[in-house]
């Protein structure tokens, strides 16, 4: 089958893999029929996830067909469309039992990381009664693929954590797919202001027509000030990372109000330094972790009942024998308009 191989830091290749095989009694296999690029595949391929090993197939999203299962698997059989969860859950371990999935004890984020992933004709997914989920008869499967990762990312990293309520103040530093997310699944909860945040004209104008309130550019360097102007001088309720870079969190920490959220989302490759010397007494809370995906049913409601618009949110659509133009496309969004990329294996 084709894959897409990482190689190590800024390598990577299409390449002939053995189709995988059932390795556990949980497991299944999927033949994948559309999966997508996440920022962290950039990530990793920048070598900011040094746990990703050489040799590793990318990819961590994805709808496709269920081509065979373990003996142990009881809530899906062959034929069967599946959406992939990004975070494998054995359901069974103490973090799973808190609903921490993403730190299962012998799953989490294993796909496209650890183990082979979705970036492939077909795909193995431990612990498949607790890591799929089936399709609804007539759903946009290209819609679904944003439930993979991105969509239950910046709802529970950004605005849960972020604790985003009604009539309150809300930034998202990033107007990338992530941060988008994020601005989507805010509107569940009626903020009075959601403030875009980024360096490209195009990505604020999309957070625009997604329901932003308003849009600062920080290519100035002045938008601490622009955000103190919009909210009278107090700052925002809610500031969600969604970047990842020391530039984007200290943003955050310059704009977040007394009492305020910090809520990271982003990947960090690098240290960051947290101020403390302003921060000490404002009473404010940093969120940091990884999704667990226990929102993907209810998300997978909203995109079924449009009340989220999931469709949106994607500009490209490639072959998988053409996923290293897809790459390009997607690592160069500021020149190409990129926000999601379908990839139809």
């Amino acid at each position: 089958m084709q894959a897409l191989v990482y190689n190590g830091p800024g390598q990577k290749n299409l390449e002939d893999r053995p189709k995988p095989s059932i390795q556990m009694p949980s497991d299944a296999i999927i033949r994948i029929t559309k999966t997508t690029i996440c920022g962290t595949d950039l990530h990793i391929l920048k070598g900011d996830v040094p746990t990703c090993q050489p040799g590793t197939i990318l990819g961590h999203e994805g709808v496709g067909v269920v081509d065979a299962v373990g003996p142990g698997v009881v809530s899906f059989k062959p034929g069967d469309r599946v959406l992939i969860s990004c975070i494998t859950a054995c359901g069974r371990c103490a973090s799973c039992r808190k609903g921490m999935y993403s730190h299962c004890a012998t799953g989490g984020w294993i796909l496209g990381h650890s183990i082979d992933g979705t970036q492939a004709e077909f795909v193995r997914v431990p612990y498949a009664d607790t890591s799929l989920y089936p399709i609804p008869e007539g759903a946009d499967e290209e819609a679904l693929v944003m439930l993979s990762d991105i969509l239950p990312t910046g709802f529970e990293c950004g605005v849960l954590n972020g604790k985003v309520e009604p009539g309150s103040s809300v930034a998202i530093v990033g107007s990338g797919p992530i941060g988008l997310a994020a601005l989507l699944t805010a509107q569940f909860y009626a903020p009075s202001e959601i403030i875009m945040i980024d360096l490209d004209d195009n990505r604020l104008a999309v957070g625009k027509r997604f329901g932003a309130t308003a849009t600062v550019n920080s290519a100035d360097g002045n938008a601490t000030q622009q955000v103190m102007k919009l909210t009278g001088g107090r700052g925002v309720d809610t500031a969600i990372e969604a970047v990842g870079i020391p530039a984007t969190f200290k943003l955050c920490q310059d704009i977040v109000a007394a009492g305020g959220i910090v809520a990271n989302v982003g990947v960090h490759g690098v240290k960051v330094d947290l101020h403390l010397e302003k921060l000490w007494s404002h009473n404010v809370t940093i969120t940091t972790g990884l999704v667990d995906t226990f929102s993907i049913p209810m998300l997978l409601k909203t995109v079924q009942s449009k009340r989220i618009d999931a469709k949106q949110l994607i500009t490209h659509h490639f072959k998988l024998g053409e996923i290293m133009q897809a790459y390009d496309t997607f690592s160069k969004a500021a020149d190409t308009k990129a926000l999601k990329v379908i990839i139809e294996a």
